[in-house]
């Protein structure tokens, strides 16, 4: 068996800084300290949490009047805002700034009048907050069916933004039949779908077909780890979502097989590695990794978590 190792894989920027967000709330104001919804959209990064004392809530009536609310990779409304606002929670934004990106091109449409088709899976965190910004303005399509039902009358100016994990085929697919309905649609001034999420899909669609078999290391709700799963098979090489080692099943593997193995952007890294290490075990596994874009991106911690450090480093 050889093992091709895709490279970018794994946590995203801003996988990474929400993350360093809720760590850094735990030494500061130690546990319990409360997350509205999982931070990241993966299971064993959630349960690593719960045990240091972390509370996800679905609710910000969940939340104890006063208490420490950080908000997840994936953003909220302006509702949820509110409310904590109301209860005097002390609330910490680990949004990532290409989520944002999305609710502040939703705001700038929906103050010039535009009606918004906001492509994504609408029961998905990141939707639900971007549609808070502007529900007047905005309509949910999640398919080219959805576009074929879409009733816009011809006076309106119609925009389109999308969520930042979809998949790339899926997306493409989607826009044109946008564009060949509403010939004088806007698209957003820079692509909506994450680099993080282009890259991973990227590699996965120029390995896919070296390969017998697509490992995919991420939580089954990820959005971004089941497009690449999608992106794999739609290549025509069979491929499978793995949360971790223990959910191989050995029936996948032939004598000799090439297996590509990729994370999705939620996914740790040594989840990863303890998959490559079975394999290699079990298998005799060879290891090849396999660069195909280069990939530095940082996002600075949120301003919200930097005042919140400064004014404990400044409490005698």
């Amino acid at each position: 068996m050889k093992i091709l190792l895709a490279n970018p894989r794994g946590f995203c920027a801003g996988v990474n800084m929400a993350i360093e967000c809720v760590e850094r709330v735990l030494l500061l104001k130690g546990s319990p300290i409360y997350v509205f919804h999982e931070i990241v959209h993966n299971r064993h990064v959630v349960e690593r949490f719960t045990r240091q004392g972390v509370i996800f809530v679905n609710s910000v009536e969940e939340v104890p009047p006063g208490a420490t609310l950080v908000y997840s990779a994936h953003g909220v409304s302006p509702e949820v805002r509110q409310r904590a606002g109301e209860r005097n929670l002390l609330q910490v934004d680990a949004t990532c700034p290409l989520v944002t990106k999305v609710h502040n091109e939703a705001i700038r449409y929906a103050r010039q009048k535009f009606t918004i088709v906001l492509i994504g899976h609408a029961d998905h965190d990141e939707v639900v907050g971007t549609l808070g910004e502007a529900p007047d303005a905005i309509r949910i399509v999640e398919c080219v069916a959805d576009v074929d039902r879409l009733e816009i009358p011809d006076s309106h100016r119609v925009a389109y933004l999308t969520q930042t994990t979809l998949s790339l085929d899926d997306a493409a697919k989607i826009i044109a039949a946008l564009k060949k309905k509403f010939p004088r649609i806007q698209a957003p001034p820079k692509e909506d779908i994450c680099y993080a999420t282009t890259n991973r899909q990227t590699a996965v669609q120029k390995l896919a077909g070296e390969c017998d078999l697509v490992l995919v290391v991420g939580s089954r709700n990820s959005s971004n780890s089941k497009r690449l799963v999608e992106m794999a098979r739609n290549r025509g090489t069979p491929a499978y979502l793995v949360d971790d080692a223990s959910h191989l099943d050995h029936g996948w593997f032939g004598q000799s097989q090439n297996v590509l193995i990729t994370a999705g952007a939620s996914a740790p890294e040594d989840l990863v590695q303890e998959i490559v290490d079975l394999l290699q075990s079990r298998y005799g596994a060879s290891v090849e990794l396999r660069h195909v874009t280069p990939e530095d991106m940082h996002f600075e911690l949120p301003l919200s978590l930097r005042k919140l450090e400064e004014r404990y480093l400044a409490a005698p």
